[in-house]
C-alpha cells in the first residue's frame, strides 16, 4: 500500500513553474505542508523525473495555488500529463495572472496563491523536499471548500 494511501486527506495545490525561458509548466501536488508562520514558509515534494522540478533546480521559483473543490478537474489534467508532452495550461483552461514578485504566474481561479522562492531541496527516497520563502500572498476568497487528495485519481471536499 502506497503512503499516500496511508495519510490523508491531504490538500490539493497546483505548483506552477518556468524554466530559464520562463515556459510555464503546472503541476498538481499534494504531498505540501505550511512549515513556519513567520516568516511564512512551504515545503512541496516533487519527484526527481518531474519538469517541475527540472524547472525548481534552474530557475528556484514557484507559486502554490490552492485548489478549491471547483477545481478538481484541472487538478486531474495537470497530474495526468506531463508538461513535456502537452500544454497543461491549455488543456485544463487555466487562467493565469502575472506575479507580482517571483516569473512562475498565479492562476487565477485559486482561492489562495503564494508566490515562492526555494531556499531548500534535499532528497529523501524518491521525492525532493522543496521548502520554499513565500515572497508575497494572494487571497482571493476565505471561504471554500479545499480539494482533497487520497492518491491517484482519488478526490474528495468537505
Amino acid at each position: 500500500m502506497r503512503i499516500s494511501e496511508q495519510i490523508f486527506p491531504r490538500v490539493v495545490a497546483l505548483i506552477v513553474s518556468v524554466d530559464e525561458n520562463r515556459k510555464e509548466n503546472v503541476m498538481t501536488a499534494s504531498f505540501l505542508m505550511p512549515i513556519s508562520f513567520e516568516p511564512k514558509y512551504v515545503a512541496i515534494a516533487v519527484a526527481e523525473e518531474r519538469l517541475t522540478f527540472e524547472n525548481l533546480k534552474k530557475t528556484k521559483e514557484f507559486t502554490l495555488n490552492i485548489c478549491s473543490k471547483e477545481m478538481k478537474e484541472k487538478a486531474i489534467i495537470c497530474g495526468s500529463y506531463s508538461g513535456r508532452e502537452k500544454d497543461k495550461f491549455e488543456l485544463a483552461k487555466i487562467e493565469r495572472e502575472k506575479s507580482k514578485i517571483v516569473k512562475p504566474s498565479l492562476i487565477k481561479e485559486s482561492p489562495i496563491s503564494f508566490e515562492c522562492k526555494v531556499e531548500f531541496m534535499n532528497k529523501f527516497g524518491d521525492h525532493w523536499l522543496v521548502v520554499g520563502k513565500v515572497v508575497e500572498e494572494h487571497v482571493r476568497r476565505k471561504e471554500f471548500s479545499p480539494l482533497l487528495h487520497k492518491s491517484k485519481d482519488k478526490f474528495f471536499y468537505v
